[in-house]
């Protein structure tokens, strides 16, 4: 049993020194949790630095590197408390930030995500690219926060201090209640890492259940520090996985149009990539493509009704950002 209500759950692999680096805050701002990290069979001195620096911290030891996805849903089955935050190695929180999350769970049953404001890390005056005030899509699968639109990322001047309903939270630093996670059977493991917060999110939506952002807590990202944004490995995973998450979550009747805009889009990315001399992004892409082509019979059996037809907010974010210049949420 536990006496806590809500775990950190802080997923490793080699991350000895981000968790030398950013684990004190953890530790120094969490005391209404119980804190673990879930070790992805590091090979570096990980293991041997919570010993002796975080004696408190409890390990969780898997037994392969199983990527973001597989590595919670193994991790989380010896988690015993009612509330989850699973947080990045590469985060910095703030004193007081799980108060206001533990308040909205204690109070609004509908509620079974959350997500704080997330900030730069290294310019902490701006919101930050993974989540920054909360996220939505568009028709079409594209992800984009409140606070930042593709590569546009706005200064934090307050004009998101709110609490509102959004679509998606970022895996960065991710509330939600055990019993939903479990009810949803945690994230899809053929993603490996990247999307599957917001395929975790979209599956909860369908299922009436509400996610929430709150600028009452505040956390600081690094971003980048796993997986850089040059890495095509990162294109790969966010172009196939965004493909895979359409065809679970997509009402029937838009499955095939929409897929087939999609990879039109994905090619006109492609050749956008050749142009900035980024051939290894263009490959990248096309590696994808035929990834999810041997993935797609998998994935359309793993399609739950309902679908609901209104999970988008605007129609095309590629549109208005780059025909509009529509760089600011509205």
């Amino acid at each position: 049993m536990t006496d806590k209500k809500i775990a950190v759950v802080i997923l490793n692999w080699n991350g000895a020194k981000l968790l030398e680096q950013f684990l004190p805050s953890v530790v120094a701002y969490s005391d209404e949790a119980k804190i673990y990290v879930a070790d992805n069979a590091s090979t570096d001195n990980s293991i041997a630095v919570i010993q002796s620096k975080f004696p408190y911290v409890t390990i969780i030891q898997n037994d392969g590197n199983y990527g973001f996805a597989k590595g919670y849903n193994v991790a989380l089955q010896h988690v015993a408390e009612p509330y989850y935050v699973l947080v990045n190695s590469d985060i910095e929180v703030t004193e007081g930030w799980l108060a206001p999350a533990l308040t909205v769970f204690d109070t609004n049953p509908n509620i079974g995500i959350i997500q704080p404001k997330i900030l730069d890390y290294k310019k902490k005056d701006h919101f930050e690219y993974a989540g920054a005030a909360g996220g939505f899509i568009d028709q079409f699968g594209y992800p984009y926060c409140r606070g930042r639109i593709f590569d546009t990322i706005e200064k934090d001047n307050g004009q998101y201090n709110d609490e509102c309903e959004i679509f998606w939270a970022s895996g960065a630093c991710f509330f939600i209640r055990k019993e939903i996670y479990h009810k949803l059977k945690g994230f899809d493991e053929d993603f490996f890492a990247h999307q599957e917060e917001i395929d975790l999110c979209w599956r909860a939506f369908n299922l009436g259940y509400k996610a929430l952002y709150t600028y009452k807590s505040v956390v600081y990202h690094v971003g980048g520090a796993t997986l850089n944004e040059s890495n095509p490995k990162k294109t790969f995973l966010n172009f196939r996985n965004s493909l895979l998450m359409l065809t679970k979550n997509l009402p029937e009747s838009k499955i095939f149009p929409i897929i087939f805009s999609r990879l039109v889009l994905d090619g006109l990315a492609g050749i956008q990539f050749i142009f900035k001399g980024k051939i290894n992004h263009c490959w990248a892409i096309v590696k994808s493509h035929f990834a999810f082509y041997a993935l797609i019979n998998k994935t359309l059996k793993k399609r739950k009704s309902p679908q609901k037809p209104n999970y988008y907010r605007s129609k095309s974010i590629v549109f208005r950002y780059f025909l509009k210049s529509g760089t600011v949420f509205e």
